[in-house]
């Protein structure tokens, strides 16, 4: 029976470069997002390169819905599903009360109900192996509150829990569940969330997708709870842990700061 990896997002940034890793490792792939042309020329890309299987489905997962027609594109095509990443995701800049509320349900539809609902769906596809996973992605921002970003801040801070309480219950399973939780990214975050004024400062502390795919699968498969890849996201994180509350969220806002 072969075994796929199923990720979303997986056109650009992190879910792009886990598929190159994932292909390499010899997984077959299953790769959701929402532009045809680019899954379209990734699949083959990789599955020339690899020798794999590689399907793509082009799908708008922030709309309602949109995890049950992954689920039912899976069941129909018969992909065994041994490894879900949920990475589709993004964030929006600016003042709650100032910013589009349809912008930010949006936001958190992709950002938490999707990898809820996918979960969910895909669970009984992974219990058929006898090893399998789930690598939900958030962020270093899951570990305070970030204003400017709140609910970005929020939806990770969920994904967080989510992750480890779903670790926690899978315990007796086959099913290894990981939270990767990088800081910084040089991907297209940035450009998405309209945070242009930062982009020096972001691109100067990011890291590449490339190495921070290759310390989630490292993580991953060594079956580690979370991943922060990178030494100073790591000590990042852990000063959110230790230090006040009021003090974090000050730093936070002065470097996401609008106006």
């Amino acid at each position: 029976m072969s075994s796929y990896a199923l990720i979303t997002g997986a056109s650009r940034g992190i879910g792009r470069s886990l598929a190159t890793l994932l292909a390499r490792r010899k997984y077959n792939l299953l790769l959701v997002a929402r532009s045809s042309d680019e899954l379209a020329t990734l699949a083959a890309t990789l599955a020339a390169e690899n020798g794999i299987e590689a399907h793509y489905l082009a799908l708008d997962l922030s709309l309602p819905g949109a995890a049950q027609q992954v689920y039912n594109w899976c069941t129909a095509q018969q992909f065994s599903v041994s490894l879900l990443v949920n990475n589709a995701g993004y964030g929006v800049w600016g003042y709650f009360d100032e910013l589009p509320l349809n912008d930010q349900s949006n936001m958190l539809q992709l950002n938490m109900q999707l990898a809820v609902e996918l979960s969910y769906y895909i669970i009984p596809l992974l219990k058929q192996h006898p090893k399998a996973y789930i690598l939900n992605v958030g962020s270093t921002a899951a570990y305070q509150a970030v204003p400017t970003m709140t609910l970005y801040a929020a939806s990770k801070s969920f994904m967080l829990s989510f992750s480890r309480g779903l670790r926690y219950e899978l315990k007796r399973t086959q099913i290894s569940v990981s939270c990767l939780c990088p800081g910084p990214v040089n991907t297209h975050f940035i450009e998405r969330a309209k945070m242009q004024a930062i982009q020096a400062t972001a691109e100067k502390f990011g890291m590449t997708p490339d190495l921070v795919a290759a310390q989630a699968l490292k993580g991953l498969f060594a079956g580690k709870a979370e991943i922060i890849p990178g030494t100073l996201n790591a000590i990042s994180a852990l000063g959110a842990r230790l230090l006040p509350k009021a003090m974090i969220e000050r730093i936070a806002a002065n470097l996401y700061k609008t106006k």
